[in-house]
């Protein structure tokens, strides 16, 4: 059957009204969701959670239109984590970015099948978040900081500083994951060094009132603090006790330093956060967590706060100060 000219005009005209229908039947494109979980007021990580966004902006993402980030806060208190956590599981997020050992560990036994990215974790393999860092093998992946690993380092870099150190206050959190392989590793080092520790275990905020007194009581020349959520959601108090002290100290995070402790070594946190965003992007793309290696930092920082040296009435050696990467006048 030969179709005529009037036929053909008909046809392409129902074409062209029913193109316009049938776009409107189509599903509009799933914007992904992203939980982003931290145990820290959102002031004190503002410029981590700008990294993490502008990873995502290099990656081509536009926050708001072509994804969306769900931000949970536990406002520096641990206990809230669980719950913030089953409330982005609950909103069914597709990616849940963590940084943090305690707050992986809450997303972790809150789900076990959405894709969670650590912005940063001390020891995965020790917390038992991944089988190892080639093959994760689970719901979990990203970037480890090899926090407990630089504790050693640390303490050279305190001796470096303080050439008559002999006895050094050591501060911790026993509960703290990762805390075992970073005592571990400074009393390695403090061996080498001819160094003796006195361990001091700071549990609560109350406990670091306490942990100065003692470290006084001990004739401490110096303090080395391994981390933690409490001491760092008191870190404020703690560069204040140094310093009133008299006892020169090194950070495991910039941020003390910052806020008047002597001196910080460790990775760059911002960057680690603009990393994530890689893994965030792959998973969304079909990669599976288990399948993407873990990866290391690559950026160290030290950090010094001349203005705290000037008032523990410290020098800090010359070479020690043309190698820092960032100095605080």
């Amino acid at each position: 059957m030969r179709l005529t000219t009037v036929g053909l005009t008909l046809m392409l005209a129902f074409a062209i009204l029913a193109a316009p229908l049938a776009a409107d039947t189509q599903q509009p494109a799933k914007v992904p969701r992203i939980g982003f979980l931290g145990v820290l007021p959102h002031s004190a990580v503002a410029a981590r959670t700008e990294a993490f966004r502008q990873g995502l902006r290099e990656l081509g993402y536009v926050e708001g239109k072509s994804i969306v980030i769900e931000y949970r806060s536990a406002q520096g208190k641990p206990d809230r984590l669980p719950g913030l956590a089953a409330e982005l599981v609950r909103l069914k997020v597709d990616v849940i970015v963590t940084g943090g050992s305690a707050v992986t560990r809450a997303a972790k036994e809150a789900t076990v099948t959405i894709p969670i990215v650590m912005a940063q974790d001390p020891d995965p393999v020790g917390n038992g978040f991944v089988a190892s860092l080639t093959r994760p093998g689970g719901n979990i992946t990203g970037l480890s900081n090899l926090s407990t690993e630089l504790s050693g380092k640390r303490l050279e870099l305190l001796k470096e500083t303080v050439p008559r150190l002999s006895r050094l206050a050591v501060l911790g959190n026993s509960t703290n994951p990762g805390h075992a392989r970073a005592l571990s590793e400074t009393e390695l080092a403090a061996k080498a060094l001819g160094v003796k520790l006195q361990y001091l275990d700071v549990l609560t905020p109350k406990d670091i009132e306490t942990a100065f007194r003692e470290a006084s009581k001990g004739r401490a020349d110096a303090v080395l603090e391994l981390g933690g959520p409490v001491l760092l959601s008191q870190r404020t108090q703690v560069a204040d006790l140094a310093v009133k002290s008299r006892l020169p100290a090194i950070y495991h995070r910039q941020d003390f330093v910052e806020d008047g402790g002597l001196m910080s070594y460790a990775p760059d946190i911002n960057d680690l956060a603009r990393r994530a965003a890689t893994y965030v992007d792959k998973i969304l793309k079909g990669a599976k967590p288990a399948d993407l290696p873990v990866e290391q930092p690559m950026k160290f920082e030290l950090v010094i706060n001349l203005k705290t040296a000037q008032a523990l009435g410290l020098t800090i050696p010359p070479l020690l100060l043309f190698r820092a990467d960032k100095v605080i006048r």
